[in-house]
């Protein structure tokens, strides 16, 4: 592992280390309390093997769950509690919540496209502020697809236009369109995705989101910052870019109030969409999120309406597999701890978890199933 060091020095550095791998740290007996202190910009803790070449060995990793320096051993569960609990009036985390009954839903998936395509396209409008496109385009070529990044411009009007006109000749090419992760606009003003979601409103634009779903049986995609963008579109769970009222689901802010990043565990709770054929009902995958704004919240009717229709693809579970409303391990708080939701017919697929965030040698001391093939289903949709 490695961790960049801050203002809090090597000792801070350290110690999140080990909280994070609940491993203990005994340090070199030469350290002074000023060198473990002294903030170092720049510098880098390397956990190795064996020892470095290069650089200042700092001391070695220990089973115990101890920090131990200058000759005293302080237990690092006391102290994380201390930590933890420090801020807990202001940002309470270990509230459980009311209990979550596991959603079994039973969309039916849409009849084949009419046409197949052995390689679908994959088109990835890239906006100020995404940053998951190489990731989303890796994870689309692994599973047999050709994605193609898009820049949008917007430093002047004509950029804006060119722009448009660029991407309705993109999705009229492709076969799946993929809004991916990020802070598009920097999640202003006073809300994330609405940057996306005004570019997309665009008559062209929308016009060409509507062939590529009724005409051409085509996919969408979107994930964190993408899905924020679905659902202000009105895309899932409707299936059609429309106004947008104060009656319908909406992505916001987390109740713990900050922004949440960790590894979370999903159920898949419905397989009616092409993204999740190739998956199981019960199934639980690891998946990596990073968002402020991910709580899912929607009217009783509405909710109503898509568990009758199947709509709620994935919900964020404990270790055992139940849903649940416990911060550690439903993030935001999203309603009925879902995680992801489609359109009606399945086509339009909307999640926080970061999928395509999954490869060799990635989360090497994380338990659970990091791999989660939705793109490959997206794909093989398109080969009848």
């Amino acid at each position: 592992s490695a961790c960049s060091v801050g203002y809090g020095g090597i000792a801070e550095a350290l110690f999140k280390m080990g909280l994070g791998n609940r491993i203990g740290f005994k340090m070199r007996a030469d350290m002074t309390t000023h060198q473990m202190f002294e903030p170092m910009y720049g510098s880098i803790i390397l956990e190795m093997v064996s020892d470095s070449p290069t650089g200042m060995l700092l001391g070695e990793t220990t089973k115990e769950y101890t920090f131990e320096s200058c000759g005293e051993k302080l237990d690092m569960a006391e102290l994380q509690e201390i930590w933890e609990s420090k801020l807990e009036p202001v940002y309470p985390y270990r509230k459980a919540g009311p209990a979550v009954e596991k959603i079994n839903g039973s969309l039916t998936a849409p009849a084949a496209p009419k046409i197949g395509v052995a390689k679908p396209k994959v088109i990835i409008p890239v906006f100020p502020g995404t940053n998951c496109e190489y990731d989303t385009a890796k994870a689309f070529a692994r599973a047999g697809a050709d994605p193609e990044i898009l820049v949008v411009r917007n430093l002047t009007p004509a950029d804006v236009a060119e722009s448009c006109e660029a991407l309705v000749k993109a999705i009229d090419a492709s076969q799946i369109v993929m809004l991916p992760g990020g802070f598009s606009g920097g999640d202003e003003p006073d809300g994330s995705a609405k940057f996306i979601a005004s570019f997309f409103r665009n008559p062209a634009v929308t016009e060409a989101v509507r062939r590529l779903l009724q005409q051409r049986d085509g996919l969408m995609l979107g994930i964190c910052n993408g899905f924020q963008a679905l659902i202000k579109l009105g895309l899932v769970p409707y299936g059609d870019i429309r106004p947008i009222t104060a009656c319908d689901p909406t992505l916001t802010f987390n109740t713990i109030g900050r922004h949440q990043s960790m590894l979370v565990h999903t159920r898949v709770a419905s397989t009616g969409s092409p993204w999740l054929s190739k998956c199981e009902v019960g199934e639980m995958h690891t998946i990596a999120i990073s968002h402020g704004e991910g709580r899912f919240v929607a009217p009783q009717e509405v909710l109503d309406t898509m568990l009758c229709n199947g709509q709620v693809a994935t919900q964020y579970v404990d270790l055992t597999g139940v849903p649940t409303m416990d911060q550690s391990f439903n993030p935001n708080g999203s309603v009925l701890a879902i995680e992801g939701i489609t359109s009606p017919d399945g086509r339009v697929f909307g999640k926080m978890g970061h999928s395509e965030r999954s490869g060799e040698y990635l989360y090497k001391n994380v338990t659970g199933d990091k791999y989660q093939p939705i793109f490959e289903g997206g794909v093989d949709y398109f080969k009848v």
